[in-house]
This record gives C-alpha cells, structure tokens and sequence, in this order.
C-alpha cells in the first residue's frame, strides 16, 4: 500500500527543496519554526501524495503554501487546482500566501494564519 504522507519516493525532492528554499519560504519558516506561532509545530516540505506542502501542522491539519510567480502562469493555476483538490481530499486545509505578501506584509500574513488558527480551534473543540 502507497503510503499518504512523506512517501519514501519524494524524499530527495523534499530535500532539495529545504535546502533551495526561497527568500519567501526563509523568512516565513523563521516565524514558524520551534513552535512560535501560537505554540504549534510545522513541518517544511511536507509530503502528501506525490505533492508537497511548503509548511505542514499536523496537529491542525493546516498546509500554508508560498506561491512564487510559476503558480500565476501558463497551466500552474490549474496544476494548483488539482493539487488543492487532492490535499483537501485528504482533510487538510490550505492557507496561500504569495512571495509578494509574505515579503511586503509579513504581519499580515501572521494576523491571517492566526485567525484561521484560531477557527480551525473552534471547529476541533
């Protein structure tokens, strides 16, 4: 049986991509990593079928994705559709944010992943 998460087959790539990280992805994992944002662990480069997630909660079931400039032109808008849909099939939710939100309006973005933190904790309990 396939496995779900982190599938052995996507490891060199998730790799590559801690390790290729962009400005965006950096600068929003310093916000993330050791649990800073409100006492939850993300993960970076989170497998999920053949995908992976920029930044993964598991606890909240919560994929925050970075899209840079690729995912505005030729088919990327509709590769993300599929993909969004495949994630979210799997009950996971995704916030967006683009290169440009997180390096124009970073508080912004931490005031929007708050709220939706927030909701996510009302629907649990």
């Amino acid at each position: 049986m396939k496995r779900t998460f982190n599938d052995p087959s996507t490891k060199a790539k998730r790799r590559e991509l801690r390790h290729d990280s962009t400005t965006a992805e950096i600068t929003l994992w310093s916000k993330l990593k050791g649990a800073k944002l409100y006492g939850y662990k993300f993960r970076r480069q989170h497998g999920v079928g053949k995908y992976i997630l920029d930044f993964y909660c598991p606890e909240l079931n919560l994929a925050i994705e970075v899209d840079g400039d690729s995912h505005f032109i030729g088919d990327g808008p509709e590769r993300d559709a599929i993909r969004s849909q495949f994630i979210q099939g799997k009950g996971i939710r995704i916030l967006r944010f683009t290169n440009v939100d997180i390096s124009k309006n970073l508080e912004g973005v931490l005031i929007t992943m708050g709220k939706a933190i927030e909701d996510i904790k009302k629907e649990l309990n």
